[in-house]
């Protein structure tokens, strides 16, 4: 198996600019940079981690999240939006799309916690 760069750390970010991207830029319509990626790197949050700030990165994952739910909060499911491709969406659309995002990246952290402790999940 070839290395990889991804790491927990990495997908943690990543969840940031994901969840940011969609609800809040996207559903709310909020003019908001990035969390930890830079303009058109192409990344979303994954490279550039290190370890000495794990504590502020998580951190600011968990402040995004509540920023997000913030966002999305007052919003009908069924409201729709205008998406990136100029495709009109709805908030339970982006939903669904976050559950499949966030299932897709625990597999890949079940992955990386296999190969650091070689214990298998159960």
């Amino acid at each position: 198996m070839a290395p990889s760069h991804l790491t927990l750390l990495g997908l943690v970010r990543h969840m940031a600019e994901v969840e940011r991207r969609w609800f809040r830029r996207n559903v709310a319509g909020e003019a908001v940079g990035d969390v930890f990626s830079g303009p058109g790197d192409g990344d979303e949050g994954i490279d550039g981690v290190r370890a000495e700030y794990a504590e502020r990165d998580f951190a600011r994952y968990r402040a995004e999240v509540a920023a997000c739910d913030a966002a999305a909060r007052g919003h009908d499911l069924d409201e729709t939006f205008m998406g990136p491709r100029g495709t009109l969406l709805s908030l339970r659309w982006v939903h669904v799309l976050l559950i499949q995002e966030y299932a897709r990246h625990n597999g890949h952290a079940d992955f990386l916690r296999e190969r650091a402790d070689g214990a298998t999940g159960g």
